[in-house]
């Protein structure tokens, strides 16, 4: 049996110091390339799963950032999923990357949000996962 890899990227563009969304587009992996993910009736469940699971995370990503004062322009998030053949996930990754607008993104700042993102309510609600990593990391704009 092989191990399956889901991947699904987020590119948004934000406005206002709360980093209000202002545009979204999501894309996933499909047999080798990227196309739009189109969320309807006949949407896979474990697509939409890895989308809860994206969106979650992207919700503290950009909440978290506002907190600590850090005003994003656009930001970009990478999931990377890994199971065995009946879709028990083995590995999670999420890499979450923010352009600022203003503010100063430290090492104890990235490392809070990094924290909190891995608190959002689908991730808590995850059976603990071998490999599981969750970062962020901020670049001036």
């Amino acid at each position: 049996m092989s191990d399956l890899t889901f991947q699904m990227l987020l590119q948004c563009q934000y406005d206002g110091d709360k980093n209000n969304v202002t545009q979204l587009h999501v894309e996933h992996l499909v047999k080798g390339g990227w196309q739009e993910l189109d969320l309807n009736i006949d949407t896979p469940g474990f697509d939409i799963f890895m989308y809860a699971i994206l969106t979650c995370q992207h919700m503290y990503f950009r909440n978290n950032a506002a907190e600590y004062g850090l005003t994003l322009g656009s930001g970009e998030g990478l999931i990377t999923v890994i199971t065995n053949v009946h879709r028990s996930i083995e590995t999670l990754n999420v890499e979450f990357k923010g352009k600022l607008k203003k503010g100063k993104a430290t090492k104890d700042i990235v490392d809070s949000i990094s924290a909190r993102m891995g608190l959002c309510p689908v991730s808590i609600n995850l059976k603990d996962i071998p490999n599981n990593t969750v970062t962020a990391s901020f670049e001036a704009a």
